[in-house]
């Protein structure tokens, strides 16, 4: 996944999301949150945080991100 690169998108059951509005939403989201990401390394690394370490910690966050939606049966 890279910055030029699109995701496609995919519902649970692995179909194509092909309404342009909800991929412009989730494209836009993954910018914002990319951007925050790098901002906050940048912060971490000028106040002589191991990168490394801030990198867990970030994957640690997305980890425990909980979904606040039930499953779909």
């Amino acid at each position: 996944m890279t910055a030029k690169q699109p995701v496609i998108w995919r519902t649970p059951e692995g179909k194509v999301i092909s309404c342009v509005e909800k991929n412009k939403v989730l494209q836009e989201n993954l910018a914002e949150i990319r951007q925050l990401c790098e901002d906050a390394l940048a912060d971490a690394v000028l106040m002589d945080c191991d990168e490394q370490q801030f990198r867990l910690v970030l994957a640690e966050l997305v980890a425990q991100l909980k979904n606040p939606y039930p499953p779909r049966e």
